[in-house]
């Protein structure tokens, strides 16, 4: 009996204590009060939303970002102003590159995690998509001039044998190169009729297409002086080719590249000016306006000036995660003025150009990956191709032991909780605070949270008004590559197989996040 009553005041206490902190945070306006059946619907995404690239590098081997030092994520990762800034790459530069052999499309390990994030779809494409001969003749052994790499049909055939292994829909380009245009450097469908009609053979389907990656690059495209006019006359040529050729397939443009907010203050010579792409004549018409977004380029790419690069420092900043509203709001005007209306797809992008950043592969990007989706969701992108699943330090998985990275166990999450109607929490953006809301997925009713505290010392305090499952990331360091979910360290079993991601039972009331910390909170 003196136990048990010891027992009942110890429960008084603790709970009169709640009580009290409750009523201090209230009263200080430190915590976040929500009420989801308030929450409206501001839109709805795709169900594909989360997809991802799988570089055209990759499928052919070719020159890669060169891996960095394996000591390079304790080392400091601020960046010395360069004198001379420079927008260039140089693909045969071996401190930046290095070749990579053919990925392994059916590799099984490679496969059930692909599966999981179904249903999707994956880009093939990237710059050498731009000047790759397709050998549909077995007996073939040249590389005609104007092409830089060679795609052959049994690697073709891997990359349509994989999308329909993981419940994907192909998304790709064309070339584009010298080696494709005619004497008046006009582009030919030479090379896309020959790939066209091998997926036809094969029983594959291009669901949408960009006629080349990244088009306001254009000498990444192996194209000398390329124009505005010149895109505007290609993309009308690649437009009635294909609505006779393949009528069902998805046409997406203009699918430029962005490099964060300061490359605005940026000139040259090399960039071509995305309004003008879009409104000379032959004016463009997408069925799908696409873009691409790095919020920096990696320490790789330092030549291209200090302004262009972060830190791991940086990463939790709000001054970091908004770029990503920052250049949107860029390319919505575009959208607006040329497309309004039609599907809004981010094709590819990552924590920064140029293979990313040492501390991609850490937990540190679980951060940016999940609040870029949470923003762009609400800002009515319908699509968001990361970049890459499986190849160098922006991959989602290891490149060769196709192992889980931190972010795909994000990715999961994100799959398995937030749903396609997107919703108003109601709460403003706050240093710190970043919460979204979403439908839950699949067939139960509710609404899932992902609550994302950014700040690396205190807790973040939220008030919600039902009983919830909740699902916190953490990891012992931010930049370690294990992740864990309420917890417990997520990893594969002896048989690859995933493990069940559950959900704790929390009660109604008062919460705290820990610092440094992601959260799914799902409501019924």
């Amino acid at each position: 009996m003196l136990l048990k009553n010891k027992l009942k005041q110890v429960k008084f206490v603790t709970i009169f204590c709640l009580s009290f902190l409750t009523f201090q945070l209230l009263a200080q306006n430190k915590v976040i009060r929500l009420t989801p059946s308030s929450f409206k619907q501001v839109g709805t995404i795709d169900a594909r939303f989360q997809s991802y690239n799988v570089e055209m590098a990759e499928v052919i081997g070719g020159n890669f970002w060169r891996p960095y030092d394996k000591n390079e994520l304790s080392k400091s990762s601020q960046i010395e102003q360069t004198s001379n800034p420079a927008i260039a790459i140089d693909h045969n530069n071996t401190s930046l590159f290095q070749a990579i052999p053919p990925i392994d499309l059916y590799d099984k390990r490679l496969r059930i995690l692909a599966k999981a994030l179904g249903p999707l779809y994956v880009r093939v494409s990237g710059t050498w998509a731009n000047t790759v001969y397709f050998k549909d003749n077995d007996t073939d052994t040249s590389l005609p001039a104007g092409f830089n790499g060679v795609l052959n049909k049994q690697q073709w055939k891997g990359v349509v044998d994989y999308i329909k292994a993981v419940d994907a829909k192909l998304v790709t380009s064309f070339s584009v190169s010298e080696g494709v245009r005619d004497a008046q450097g006009i582009w030919t469908p030479v090379e896309a009729k020959k790939l066209i009609n091998y997926t036809k053979s094969i029983g594959g389907e291009i669901a949408a297409a960009e006629l080349f990656n990244e088009p306001n690059f254009g000498s990444s495209g192996g194209v000398k002086g390329y124009t505005e006019e010149k895109f505007a006359k290609d993309i009308a040529i690649f437009s009635k080719f294909m609505k006779n050729t393949l009528p069902t397939m998805s046409i997406v443009g203009p699918g430029s590249v962005s490099v964060g907010a300061p490359l605005k203050n940026i000139k040259s010579a090399q960039m071509l000016d995305n309004d003008k792409m879009l409104s000379v004549q032959p004016k463009a018409n997408f069925d799908i306006f696409s873009y691409h977004f790095y919020g920096a380029v990696s320490q790789r790419c330092a030549s291209f000036g200090k302004a262009l690069t972060t830190s791991k420092e940086d990463a939790l900043s709000e001054n970091w995660l908004a770029r990503t509203d920052s250049i949107f709001s860029q390319y919505d005007v575009l959208y607006k003025k040329y497309a309004a209306g039609k599907p809004f797809w981010l094709t590819e992008t990552a924590d920064a150009a140029c293979g990313g950043n040492p501390w991609a592969i850490t937990y540190l990007d679980c951060f940016r990956y999940l609040d870029q989706m949470g923003r762009l969701a609400k800002n009515g992108v319908d699509v968001i191709f990361h970049n890459t699943f499986a190849t160098s330090e922006y991959g989602m998985v290891d490149q060769k032991t196709h192992l889980p990275r931190p972010k795909y166990w994000a990715a999961l999450l994100w799959h398995q909780l937030m749903g396609t109607k997107v919703l108003d929490a109601g709460i403003k953006m706050e240093e710190g605070a970043h919460i979204y809301a979403h439908s839950t997925a699949g067939k139960n009713k509710g609404v899932t949270l992902l609550i994302i505290n950014t700040i690396e010392k205190d807790l973040l305090y939220v008030n919600i008004p039902s009983s919830a499952q909740r699902f916190t990331l953490s990891s012992d360091e931010l930049i370690g590559m294990n992740v864990k979910l309420n917890g417990k360290v997520l990893a594969l079993n002896e048989k690859d197989e995933l493990p069940i991601l559950k959900g704790e039972p929390v009660k109604p009331g008062l919460m705290s996040f820990a610092p440094s910390s992601i959260t799914f909170l799902v409501l019924p």
